[in-house]
């Protein structure tokens, strides 16, 4: 199985209009595009997933002041998409149709393929107790890293194509939660990335 976008270079840069943060506020945060194809005899659903690798593990230190994150700081994991139920017909998201900008507080009902579930990302967490922020992030938002990190984050796109119609899901979930459901239930799986920087002193 192979995934694509046009939206982006597989290992090149995300443009600002699909990210939330950009050098002069925020960005477009529509959703990129994405396509597969190659699927697997007997794939039901597929899920979708987006992860930053890079995300600082100390979120005190994101937009410090007179501080510099340096490239060997631990990192963690940052989710930015978690979709699941994916119809098995669906081989192609267009660029913005699941998200086309940013809603504080979060998506209440993010758009997405008909049939498919879209999950919590962590901005809703980042932005737990923010009286301007705060509430359930679902479906996409974007790449938004801290400026003062001098690491370039990589964004994974992940889809996972399943012999399930339907991962036993609680309502409200995230990227693990899709993780841990769909275990022995994964045909195959493709994977693509893309890079963003908030810092123009960051190295690739």
């Amino acid at each position: 199985m192979q995934i694509r976008s046009d939206s982006f270079a597989h290992r090149g840069p995300i443009p600002a209009e699909f990210a939330m943060g950009a050098a002069d506020g925020f960005g477009g945060n529509r959703n990129p595009h994405l396509a597969w194809d190659g699927a697997p005899e007997g794939a039901r659903s597929f899920a979708l997933l987006c992860i930053d690798t890079d995300a600082p593990t100390d979120p005190s230190l994101a937009g410090k002041a007179g501080v510099e994150i340096p490239v060997a700081h631990p990192r963690g994991d940052f989710v930015h998409w978690a979709m699941a139920d994916i119809p098995a017909t669906v081989r192609e998201i267009a660029a913005g149709s699941c998200s086309d900008g940013i809603d504080r507080g979060g998506k209440r009902a993010p758009a997405g393929p008909s049939g498919a579930r879209q999950g919590l990302n962590d901005y809703t967490g980042w932005f737990a107790g923010d009286a301007d922020m705060g509430g359930d992030y679902l479906g996409y938002d974007g790449p938004y890293p801290p400026p003062n990190d001098l690491r370039v984050h990589r964004y994974f796109f992940r889809v996972f194509a399943l012999d399930l119609d339907t991962l036993p899901l609680p309502e409200k979930f995230g990227a693990g939660d899709v993780l841990r459901a769909m275990q022995g239930h994964v045909l195959a799986e493709a994977a693509i990335y893309g890079t963003y920087t908030l810092n123009p002193a960051a190295g690739g």
